[in-house]
């Protein structure tokens, strides 16, 4: 029986479509894939908004996760150049982080102002409220900045008179395992709580170095440092600053607060 000759030529042929088949193997599993990639990624979203919500019980599944989200948490889309609610986007599904790396979505921000080392500002954001008999009892904020190694992705949680801290939490970083990454742990997130946003109108609210001394007059606006992570935790406080200042939700939260969004 004779034998076929390897050549160059055909195993460079046998390579190729060998690398055609993977290829179009990976791409289709990538599109099958995609619909429940995309749905897990929504489902971890509420998730988080119902953690830092207290709307979360261990446990859950992703049915109750749906199921309670939908009954107790309602998503607004607002115009971040307007600082009103737009109907241009449906809330339960517009992407704000693709949003953001979009020119015809997003604006560059300018020089000086990016304090978040954000880059972009997407025109839309989904604001999550929580009502309790019929009144907002807590709004909750998408937020993002850059800390040490990484963009940090977030939630801050407003009390009902869009100046006091309901909660912060993180879905979302690449910060250093027991230094920067201390930003998750329950403890420091607890010490937010209650602590005030503005003074005289201006986003005060900070990390600073050491533990807040609750004798200073400035200790409503100050949150104890982390401990070796000075970078991530002066990156909150930019984060927190810029998106509840004039760039960010500052002019939405104003008019919510006159009855004009």
């Amino acid at each position: 029986m004779s034998k076929i000759k390897e050549t160059p030529a055909r195993t460079l042929v046998v390579t190729l479509v060998m690398c055609l088949v993977c290829s179009i193997a990976v791409s289709a599993a990538a599109l099958i894939l995609r619909p429940t990639q995309q749905e897990n990624a929504l489902v971890d979203r509420q998730r988080s908004v119902l953690v830092i919500a207290e709307l979360w019980q261990p446990g859950m599944s992703s049915d109750d996760i749906r199921e309670v989200f939908s009954a107790k948490v309602t998503p607004r889309l607002v115009d971040l150049r307007t600082g009103e609610y737009s109907d241009a986007h449906d809330p339960h599904t517009y992407d704000q982080d693709k949003a953001s790396k979009d020119s015809a979505q997003s604006s560059a921000i300018g020089e000086g102002r990016d304090i978040a080392s954000i880059r972009r500002l997407e025109h839309y954001a989904v604001v999550y409220q929580i009502e309790h008999e019929g009144q907002m009892d807590r709004l909750i904020l998408p937020v993002r900045g850059y800390g040490l190694w990484s963009t940090m992705y977030g939630f801050v949680a407003l009390q009902s008179d869009l100046e006091t801290v309901a909660g912060l939490g993180f879905y979302q970083h690449g910060e250093t395992p027991g230094l920067g990454g201390e930003i998750d742990n329950p403890n420091w997130q607890a010490r937010w709580i209650g602590k005030k946003v503005y003074e005289n109108g201006e986003p005060t609210l900070r990390v600073i170095k050491g533990s807040v001394n609750p004798e200073n007059p400035q200790a409503d606006y100050q949150v104890d440092a982390i401990a070796g992570a000075t970078l991530t935790g002066n990156g909150v406080t930019h984060m927190i600053q810029f998106w509840l200042g004039e760039d960010g939700f500052g002019p939405f939260l104003k008019k919510l607060a006159a009855g004009e969004a």
